[in-house]
């Protein structure tokens, strides 16, 4: 299931950016994707049913997370989104990675496996 993040809640679960202001520490247990939207983005509303597609196909190895560019400005500033979507891949040990644009279900499951090792 895709699970919608406040500041707070991202704190909590990816990256708390408050006490870790100089090193990546993922607070997570499992490899996730974030998508940064908002609710009047076409590619966000093309890119939403395929997220919810990829949560329940892996459910239980990785997380998928949404966060409202609108309503979490300070969220969607702190890493430079610009242009939506735009999806953060986070795997468990290693630097997240960005992508800018709607990705298809296919390329994002090669993401999936390739960089966050879900199979």
């Amino acid at each position: 299931m895709v699970e919608y993040l406040t500041k707070e809640s991202f704190k909590e679960k990816v990256f708390n950016y408050e006490e870790n202001k100089e090193e990546w520490k993922f607070e997570g247990n499992l490899p996730c994707i974030i998508d940064f939207y908002a609710d009047w983005c076409g590619p966000c509303k093309m890119v939403a049913p395929i997220l919810d597609e990829l949560a329940g196909e892996y459910e239980g190895k990785m997380n998928v997370y949404k966060v409202d560019t609108e309503a979490e400005r300070e969220l969607a500033a702190i890493f430079g989104i610009r242009s939506i979507p735009t999806m953060l891949f986070v795997p468990l040990n290693d630097k997240p990675r960005m992508s800018v644009g709607a990705l298809p279900k296919e390329n994002l499951k090669q993401v999936i496996n390739d960089l966050l090792g879900v199979t």
